[in-house]
């Protein structure tokens, strides 16, 4: 068993289909969503956890391409923007997953993009707008 957190990102026409069902029954996965958005223009984001066994989970990811979603491994929704964090540490005790935190050897703050649940605590807690999300 193994878990992805993955991004997707919807095109207007594909926000209605019942792709957690699918990924469910069709592909036997776990889910965990942390987030989802319909934009007004009817695009959809969602961040969640696929698990399950790795083969399923490409399969499953494979079936969602082939309809125009774009699966972004990297990017959870949260943006850190490294040059205007000052290292202020304001949103570290906010951050319950620790995806924030400071790096002992250099003095400064660091993002752990894997660790991040995108809860979004961050942001209200950033007086330099370092942290920003799609949601």
């Amino acid at each position: 068993m193994v878990t992805k957190r993955l991004l997707f990102f919807f095109p207007r026409c594909e926000t209605e289909k019942p792709i957690v069902y699918h990924l469910v029954k069709d592909f036997d996965l776990e889910i965990n969503i942390f987030r989802a958005k319909v934009t007004p223009d009817e695009e959809g984001y969602l961040v969640l956890d696929l698990t399950g066994n790795e083969a399923n989970i490409d399969k499953g990811i494979a079936w969602l391409v082939g309809f125009g979603v774009e699966v972004r491994e990297q990017d959870k929704g949260l943006r850190w923007d490294q040059e205007r964090c000052v290292s202020c540490g304001n949103c570290i005790p906010h951050c319950p997953t620790k995806a924030l935190r400071f790096e002992e050897d250099k003095r400064t703050l660091g993002f752990d993009g894997a660790k991040c649940i995108v809860c979004l605590n961050c942001i209200p807690n950033c007086p330099y707008g370092a942290c920003s999300s799609m949601f």
